[in-house]
């Protein structure tokens, strides 16, 4: 053999690597050189005489494919690049092109992407909504992701309302008239969507044995990377392929499995065996990232998942600091930690670039960017929305800043247009006598709320007049807007229930402010989020920048150091995760994935107190996923931070400061 293979792997990546014939499963814990095993056992298949292109190599991104097969060929030679490697759409593709005229689609099919297949839908819905209906009717965004789930989860329209959308449930007819209708249309127009791409080649092989035929003995050896990723129609691809001489290759973790939401299924990589009865299971155990104290704390979170393949983690690195359980008596004073522990590991010399703050949502890391903002800490954020660009965060922002200041058109002509039977020019009549009379704008808009479009506005007078006529504080007032806008939210969006907690965060970051104008200030000079991107730029001033990201975004990345923060019961996991088991497994092993990201440094931290709004109940508990781990293993500590100080009004304000 020409490489050294037996230098070049550990005991377990060779064993994987040299296996020759039959189904095998590889458990790759995290940090464990998986893209390794995968690269070298594409170049050994090529080395022992294996024909490139009866190889088959899937994987979820075409760059991971690519990066494979570069590398594969930098080991042996240039043979490595005829492996026919790529995502799974992009072979249902191929495959469709050449195939698919037995079952009826043409070669000269186009594909709809996400943004074609809501244009698409949206035009269907215009034809089919009846008038009366058609505002609440859910938008095409909504209905685009309801038929792709339906068809990712393999279920039923009803069936996928009643788990995922249970408040479209009148709709059901409805939206299961407009999926066939639009079916229907994508086959007039011989135009297929992502999905279909899937669903035909299952179709295919399931429906035309003689397909299924020439494509097993044209792809003699299959490999498959992050399989625990994989839907069921993907897996019954697999199947289907490899049924004949099982040579299949699948490698993934089921500890990192946490895409169910996409249609993922845990189940796929625990069944793997039993489809492929005989399956060889190597496991993956030694990693190469982490320091041994993170790793027995991961080992010992992951033991509490109910279905799994029993692996144990260790590595080299016998040194390093354990990870830490730290409490905070606020989400501000955990944000304030998290600052001074990031200045502290700057001054021992860890770049920026090399620390990450993750959380189970988006929007927890809301007060941490404005201590990070006041900070002057520059930050990258992934996952989750941009906060100030989100609909529904500046439609109650726009309540509040007419109030602030009733010349505001742009955000009058907001408030206002959200009201049925307001239009454009109806606003601008309203917003014209607002800014010319002095009467107050609850007077002018009793004038107006006695029209034929009365509703609306006269509930927007009743609004304005109650906080006109009290001194409230700003949390109050925030909470009189969100009672108002409520039912305009549910009416205006499908995902509804999720934008709430949204807004019921916001209020939790007014109450540290004691009047409106310095809050709106700091949304308009500091926002959440302001530093958003999707990456790095490298013609950025500030190369070196904090990681800010959602654990699901930062699956497959690391750092020196992690800050975990929200490890409270109800924040992580979500409170809403806790009446089902599935949920609550996903959610176990999303802070696996979580704490596995660390290389040095390990931090978990959590706010003693945090009102639940959507239950009612006060949370102060870690997450029951830490909470009982022995100190030995993850000691605990009380953050040497104070309660949250309340930014003070403009006066005594000082560059820099609150």
């Amino acid at each position: 053999m020409q490489i050294p293979y037996e230098k070049a792997l550990n005991p377990s990546q060779l064993e994987a690597v040299q296996y020759r014939n039959g189904p095998l499963l590889v458990i790759a814990g995290a940090g464990s050189g998986k893209t390794r095993t995968l690269t070298y056992r594409v170049a050994r298949l090529v080395e022992e005489g294996i024909t490139p292109d009866s190889i088959l190599l899937l994987t979820f991104t075409r760059k991971a494919s690519q990066e494979m097969l570069r590398r594969a060929a930098e080991l042996l030679d240039r043979r490595c690049e005829n492996v026919a490697g790529g995502t799974f759409h992009s072979f249902a593709n191929a495959v469709l092109r050449r195939y698919g005229g037995v079952a009826g689609i043409h070669s000269a099919f186009t594909i709809l992407d996400r943004a074609d297949a809501e244009v698409f839908i949206g035009a269907l819905r215009k034809e089919m909504a009846s008038s009366s209906r058609y505002r609440s009717f859910p938008k095409k965004q909504t209905l685009t992701t309801i038929f792709s789930r339906a068809v990712n989860k393999t279920l039923s329209i009803e069936d996928l309302l009643d788990e995922d959308y249970p408040h479209l449930a009148e709709y059901a007819d409805d939206i299961l008239a407009l999926q066939h209708a639009y079916t229907a249309r994508k086959r007039e127009q011989n135009v297929l969507d992502y999905d279909d791409l899937l669903v035909h080649l299952r179709n295919l092989l399931a429906e035309h044995p003689q397909i299924k035929k020439r494509l097993s003995e044209t792809y003699r050896h299959i490999m498959v990377d992050e399989y625990q990723d994989t839907n069921r129609i993907q897996a019954e691809i697999v199947y289907l392929i490899g049924q004949s001489h099982q040579n299949v290759m699948v490698v993934g973790d089921d500890s990192q499995s946490i895409y169910a939401f996409r249609g993922a299924s845990f189940k796929n990589i625990m069944e793997f065996p039993h489809r492929f009865p005989g399956t060889k299971i190597v496991k993956l155990e030694e990693n190469y990232r982490s320091v041994q104290p993170i790793l027995t704390l991961t080992n010992r979170v992951i033991q509490g998942a109910r279905e799994r393949y029993t692996k144990h983690l260790f590595t080299q690195k016998t040194g390093g600091p354990k990870p830490l359980l730290v409490d905070t008596i606020s989400e501000n004073s955990q944000s304030r930690f998290v600052v001074k522990k990031i200045r502290e590991l700057q001054h021992l010399g860890v770049a920026l670039s090399e620390i990450a703050v993750l959380f189970r949502a988006g929007f927890h890391s809301f007060d941490l960017e404005i201590e990070l903002n006041r900070g002057g800490i520059p930050f990258i954020k992934v996952g989750g929305f941009k906060f100030m660009e989100s609909a529904h965060i500046k439609d109650v922002l726009a309540h509040l800043k007419v109030i602030a200041n009733s010349n505001d058109r742009i955000s009058w002509e907001r408030v206002l247009t959200l009201q049925e039977k307001v239009g454009p020019k109806t606003a601008q009549n309203i917003y014209n006598d607002i800014s010319r009379n002095s009467a107050g704008y609850a007077a002018i808009l009793e004038k107006y709320s006695n029209s034929s479009r009365g509703g609306g506005l006269a509930r927007l007078k009743d609004l304005y007049a109650r906080i006109e006529t009290n001194s409230m504080p700003l949390e109050e007032m925030g909470e009189a807007v969100l009672h108002f806008y409520q039912p305009l939210l549910a009416d205006t969006y499908d995902d509804y229930p999720k934008r709430m907690r949204d807004l019921e965060h916001l209020l939790t970051i007014m109450a540290r402010y004691n009047s409106l104008e310095p809050f709106l200030a700091d949304m308009a000079l500091e926002p959440p989020t302001a530093s958003v991107n999707d990456g790095l730029d490298p013609s950025d001033s500030h190369p070196d920048r904090l990681t800010l990201s959602t654990v699901h975004s930062a699956k497959g990345l690391e750092w020196h150091t992690v800050f975990i923060i929200w490890a409270l019961d109800g924040r992580f996991p979500s409170i809403h995760a806790m009446g089902n088991d599935d949920d609550l497994e996903e959610e176990l092993r999303l802070m696996y994935v979580a704490a596995t990201r660390a290389k040095e440094r390990l931090y978990f931290i959590y706010p003693m107190q945090a009102y639940d709004r959507s239950s009612g109940i006060m949370l102060s508990r870690p997450s029951r996923f830490l909470d009982g781990i022995p100190e030995d293993v993850l000691p605990k500590k009380t953050a040497d931070i104070n309660d949250a100080h309340i930014r003070r009004s403009p006066k005594s304000w000082g560059f820099g400061s609150y």
